[in-house]
């Protein structure tokens, strides 16, 4: 039965990590990771402008009523998720995780504009066009897999 049991987690876990030797996938993974990865640093270390985690959890439930738990999943998926993504570790999950966010995002802060506010008009709020994007590249990476040069092809050669 314990054989069994491995041998299906090993399927699943190939099933995760498979991918395609595509370079535009990489650029994809590398390119979401690397641009979500400031957002988390800002809520998970506060630099680059952020505040830090008890800062954003205490905002983001003020602002928007975001649990301080939930602001916390987002921060580390972001942060954590992002540098999986970087580096092509479990890419696949890291980028549906990103995805997550980003619908969260567009649900519970955009303002309903496509546009970011780049004049900085209060009455205007922000814009969705960043989460499109990041969204599609998230969606790139769950459809085709870490792309090459990624940890998870490290990964299924040893699981061969």
């Amino acid at each position: 039965m314990d054989q069994f049991i491995l041998e299906k987690r090993t399927v699943m876990l190939k099933k995760l990590i498979r991918t395609t030797p595509d370079i535009s996938v990489t650029i994809a993974r590398i390119a979401l990771g690397g641009v979500i990865f400031a957002h988390g640093a800002q809520k998970i270390l506060g630099i680059w402008g952020g505040h830090g985690l008890q800062a954003a959890m205490d905002g983001f439930n003020q602002w928007f009523g975001i649990p301080p738990f939930m602001t916390a999943l987002v921060a580390i998926a972001e942060f954590f998720g992002a540098i999986a993504l970087v580096i092509g570790l479990f890419s696949r999950f890291m980028a549906a995780s990103i995805i997550l966010v980003m619908l969260g995002a567009i649900y519970f802060v955009v303002n309903g504009h496509f546009f970011m506010n780049w004049y900085n008009q209060p009455q205007y709020g922000e814009g969705f066009e960043f989460h499109i994007l990041a969204i599609t590249l998230g969606i790139i990476v769950v459809i085709k897999g870490s792309g090459k040069y990624a940890i998870d092809n490290l990964i299924a050669k040893k699981l061969n």
